[in-house]
């Protein structure tokens, strides 16, 4: 079960423009009490969506996008998981920005999600690129951190200790600690108390 290298994510953009886009606008509280993380994709921004029917993510041009652009402080707010959860299912493979709360980064990582960090000329830039030609398609490198949409190329970065678990495939440590399971149970079994009891 271990994890595959993540190094390259291709795929068509979807622009989300905004600051400080909180948790509880990506996935509204009331989507939380599932006992599973399925069908969440249903709910993603569901409240901004009803009051703005131009929201990008009804939007049919982007239809099977799977890099969002965003801008500053994404993912900020609460900590739930049911956010990146929720993109990763609608099928965000990853995500390029200006910041991330760094808790919704760690989430993000942990589904193979690799988030990028740009200067906001640049994601002003590509957002606006494919808002004007939807069907560009995006280039996202991890070994690099380069960006390549079109003629557009983009220095971005990834904090090296994700980037080298996305590179090296040891991005997932429930899929690490299965796949070492013999060696688990060894540690438990010699610590007094789990095994004392």
């Amino acid at each position: 079960m271990s994890s595959s290298a993540i190094v390259t994510v291709t795929g068509r953009g979807l622009p989300l423009r905004g600051d400080e886009l909180d948790t509880d606008r990506i996935m509204p509280a009331r989507f939380l009490r599932a006992v599973t993380f399925e069908g969440l994709e249903q709910h993603l921004f569901e409240d901004d969506r009803a009051t703005n029917p131009a929201h990008p993510f009804s939007d049919p041009r982007y239809k099977g996008a799977s890099v969002l652009i965003v801008n500053g402080n994404f993912g900020c707010g609460s900590s739930r998981e049911h956010a990146p959860q929720g993109l990763a299912r609608y099928g965000i493979k990853a995500i390029v920005g200006e910041s991330y709360s760094e808790i919704f980064l760690g989430n993000a990582a942990v589904l193979g999600v690799p988030c990028f960090t740009a200067d906001r000329a640049s994601i002003e830039s590509l957002q606006s690129l494919i808002e004007r030609a939807p069907d560009t398609a995006i280039e996202t490198r991890v070994d690099t951190e380069l960006i390549t949409a079109g003629t557009l190329r983009i220095n971005a970065s990834v904090p090296a200790g994700l980037r080298d678990a996305f590179v090296s495939g040891q991005w997932n440590p429930t899929a690490m600690l299965l796949d070492r399971f013999d060696e688990v149970r060894a540690v438990a079994k010699a610590l007094p108390y789990v095994s004392g009891f």
